[in-house]
């Protein structure tokens, strides 16, 4: 049989009800949810079935076993720390904080009672870039030395409330460098490793009713390898493209076109393999089986707390970096 799992969904905009949704499609998990906005909690509660708690110690007290962190970024780390802290698995989304404040305890909470505690970065839930980075991992294309990720979507039409949401404001994880931009990087650290320095130039250009940046350029390192991403929120084409230049060959990923492809030798054809279509909850549901399978013990999760940390220092030199117009280095332990 099936193990079910009690999870409750903590936040449920648009986000936080993808969760629910999600988890509820994997039919691994009975979901419940909490959410301060009363009219928005009855809302989703009905569409999807699902219960309602009043607050998080009566949550608590119904016996769930995991929970997803969807509330504003500045809230993860708090609300996260609280939630180890009483045995439960968490899934935070991204960006893991807005500061380092409270890190330490949280990592070591998670230590201390022995739970699951991940971040969530989807990309890493994309068969085509997993297929890719397999190959760059296995030597097939040797040592990588430049990485180029360029990105961009309408926001206006993807999602819509962006400027009464959290995105309007730096300060609750907003603007493209810790909403968009980080997904990328968080990818280019999976296939690469750790960024440990960069420089970043962003501005506002199109994006109406907002002041934070929707256009960002990076140049940074990952060890020896050099790598650019360039994003912006207002394009008409919602395209992501993530290539690496290798010692013996060239991988690239093309999430629009649900393939990645290779050259190995100038002037050949791409080679190319496809993948099924991935809809835009493909991805969701599989990390929510993702993360099921790592409270079951059976895998890690595809992102863990300390990788989603590493993507969050970035998330601050860039920040950073933005401010001084300098070179920073991305701060480990």
């Amino acid at each position: 049989m099936v193990k079910r799992h009690k999870v409750l969904v903590i936040g449920v905009g648009s986000i936080g009800e993808r969760h629910v949704r999600c988890f509820q499609d994997t039919g691994r998990a009975d979901a419940s949810l909490l959410e301060i906005d009363e009219g928005l909690a009855r809302t989703v509660a009905v569409r999807y079935g699902v219960s309602v708690h009043a607050d998080l110690d009566s949550a608590l007290a119904t016996g769930v076993e995991a929970a997803v962190v969807a509330t504003p970024a500045p809230l993860h780390v708090p609300l996260a720390t609280r939630l180890v802290e009483a045995g439960l698995h968490v899934l935070i989304e991204k960006p893991l904080g807005t500061t380092l404040d409270g890190i330490e305890r949280l990592r070591q909470a998670v230590v201390e009672r022995g739970v699951v505690a991940a971040v969530a970065y989807v990309y890493r839930l994309h068969p085509a870039l997993a297929a890719m980075r397999q190959a760059i991992c296995e030597g097939r294309f040797g040592r990588p030395v430049e990485l180029v990720a360029v990105a961009g979507q309408h926001f206006p039409t993807y999602r819509p409330a962006y400027r009464t949401i959290y995105y309007a404001d730096r300060a609750s994880g907003g603007g493209a460098i810790q909403d968009a931009l980080t997904h990328l990087v968080n990818a280019g650290e999976w296939l690469l490793g750790p960024m440990d320095r960069l420089v970043v130039d962003a501005r506002h250009q199109l994006l109406e009713d907002v002041d934070v940046e929707d256009t960002v350029h990076v140049l940074a390192r990952h060890g020896p390898a050099l790598a650019s991403y360039a994003l912006n929120q207002y394009q008409a084409p919602n395209e992501a493209t993530i290539t690496v230049v290798c010692q013996r060959g060239t991988a690239r990923f093309e999430s629009h076109r649900q393939r990645w492809r290779w050259m190995m030798e100038p002037g050949e054809s791409w080679s190319d393999e496809h993948h099924d279509a991935v809809a835009r909850d493909t991805m969701f549901i599989a990390q929510a089986h993702a993360f099921l399978d790592a409270v079951e013990g059976r895998i890690p999760p595809p992102c863990t707390l300390d990788e989603g940390l590493q993507t969050l220092r970035v998330n601050l030199a860039a920040l950073a970096s933005l401010q001084d117009q300098q070179w920073k280095a991305v701060r480990g332990e």
